[in-house]
């Protein structure tokens, strides 16, 4: 028996093991893959840490809870009603009297078990703090050391810390207090049973061996009554991870697929915004106001304007980044609502001003996306990444490297500057061959020489594309087909760049202004070089 019980818990825990942790990675892919499926309203509101601590800690806690804790309750629920039905079997009446004290444990479970599971809870959104605050200060790691804050942050990061050894502490006397209560309610029991079973033997009711028996049936309940306490725990903290992964699990995405997309396989890329608004959800700010224009195939728009005119959310539209909260998008005479995002987002090629490099080789960031061939020596028509990269004024530098395309990136490219970092992001954008080429302010990162050089060989590379392109400065739009003068989300002028500067309203100003910051930039150089 005792040969086939160890094997039996043996293939038990090989079982309930193998099975938990393919449920720990199966949900932490389903939830990995939801994330990549939700908008940036989601994560506007959403911090990062958190989401770590989900991914991670939460789903450790699940897998404790259908793995250790499913084996434990078999076993102890075994060991129980094993035990139990040798207690009966010699006396009924003194099991009666044995369990009289169990009566207190249904409640007490459940008392334990919700301030097991609040308390918990309280913790993991604690962990997540600690997490997004470690991240934050890694990420921003040279401004900590550039304003010389390193001790500020260690003490910011020490109350963090503190206080989630706090919380756990404050767990682990709750906890801790749960044994103890159910190793007294055994305790009772026990005592109960020696009183009993003594008048018992006396009465000649039971024999004295039955007697000692049925003591030690009674001691052997300690075990599982322990083993209760830390399954009941580790139940709770799996519901309480539980809870936190469906909530995000459950979120669903405001930018949605149609159930019958319509197809983009014959696309030309015109472009349509007819009196398009759009007004943040988490502010209630109108960023645009009633915009309208058309973009033919194969024009070059041209977006200017202050800061904070609603540029960049302009492009967010047509990516379906967002969704418009009034007027119509029209992708090929289309409505962009009825098409797949992920098609959409297939036919344009977004350089963003903040850029984003994984830690990888420079050819698998700027091949991300595409189906083009690694690079090769020269551009042989097939699209390959070294043409991009020409294109992006990048290529010469790249060979430069030791590695050249195989040097691996920093975490998001540290070891680029900020200029080449944005090439390569356009260069990323160009390797895909998009039918819509985006340029967000995504060259003010370089001189005024070298955007200029770009913005010439990207000539034959924009020709048959539609593109846009926002810049803060005027000498980049010049030869846009249509240029769009935003302020305060409205288009308060359009026409080419000669119409606008007969017009002497808001476009001039902003070249005046413009031309004003190059001479005094002009000048300063001068100066310096003296």
């Amino acid at each position: 028996f005792a040969i086939l019980g160890g094997l039996a818990r043996y293939g038990m825990r090989e079982l309930l093991n193998g099975m938990s942790r393919r449920i720990e990675c199966d949900l932490r892919n389903d939830f990995f893959q939801h994330l990549l499926s939700l908008d940036a309203t989601f994560y506007s509101r959403t911090r990062t840490g958190d989401l770590m601590s989900r991914a991670t800690n939460d789903t450790l806690a699940v897998r404790m809870a259908v793995g250790p804790a499913i084996m434990y309750t078999v076993n102890t629920v075994a060991s129980f009603v094993f035990t139990l039905a040798l207690m009966i079997w010699i006396s009924p009446r003194l099991t009666f009297y044995a369990m009289i004290p169990m009566l207190a444990l249904p409640p007490i479970v459940i008392v334990f078990g919700r301030i097991i599971h609040n308390r918990f809870e309280e913790i993991q959104k604690q962990f997540a703090s600690l997490s997004t605050f470690v991240q934050d200060n890694l990420t921003g790691v040279r401004i900590v050391r550039a304003y010389t804050q390193e001790r500020e942050q260690e003490r910011q990061f020490d109350a963090h810390n503190e206080h989630y050894r706090t919380r756990n502490m404050d767990l682990a006397l709750k906890a801790g207090a749960f044994h103890p209560v159910l190793v007294t309610l055994a305790g009772f029991a026990l005592v109960f049973v020696t009183w009993l079973g003594a008048l018992e033997v006396i009465a000649g009711t039971i024999s004295i061996g039955d007697y000692v028996a049925f003591g030690l049936y009674v001691a052997l309940l300690v075990w599982p009554m322990i083993s209760l306490g830390w399954v009941v725990n580790l139940y709770q903290r799996g519901a309480a991870s539980m809870g936190r992964l469906n909530k995000i699990l459950s979120t669903k995405a405001s930018v949605t697929v149609p159930e019958q997309p319509r197809s983009l396989l014959s696309a030309k890329g015109k472009i349509e915004f007819r009196d398009v608004s759009f007004v943040y959800p988490d502010t209630e700010r109108t960023i645009l106001d009633h915009v309208s224009f058309i973009a033919d195939p194969g024009d070059t728009i041209a977006i200017v304007g202050p800061t904070g005119s609603g540029k960049s959310t302009l492009i967010a539209l047509l990516a379906r980044i967002y969704d418009a909260t009034g007027g119509t998008i029209f992708f090929d005479e289309i409505p962009l609502t009825e098409l797949d995002p992920s098609e959409v987002k297939a036919k344009i090629g977004m350089v963003p001003q903040d850029t984003f490099l994984f830690s990888d080789t420079i050819a698998r960031n700027i091949s991300l996306g595409s189906d083009n061939d690694l690079p090769k020596p020269v551009h042989d028509g097939t699209g390959d990444i070294t043409y991009a990269t020409k294109a992006a004024q990048l290529h010469e530098q790249i060979t430069e490297f030791p590695n050249g395309y195989e040097t691996l990136l920093g975490e998001r490219g540290i070891n680029l500057s900020g200029g080449q970092k944005q090439r390569a992001t356009l260069a990323r954008a160009l390797a895909r061959d998009p039918l819509i080429l985006v340029l967000d302010d995504a060259l003010s990162a370089v001189d005024t020489h070298t955007e200029m050089r770009i913005l010439d060989d990207l000539q034959e590379t924009m020709s048959g594309r539609t593109s846009f392109i926002i810049s803060h400065r005027v000498s980049a739009v010049m030869r846009a087909d249509k240029i769009l003068v935003l302020d305060e989300g409205v288009v308060v002028e359009s026409g080419t760049h000669a119409e606008l500067i007969a017009t002497d309203g808001t476009y001039t100003r902003l070249l005046r202004r413009q031309l004003l910051e190059e001479d005094l930039e002009a000048a300063v150089v001068a100066m310096a070089s003296a």
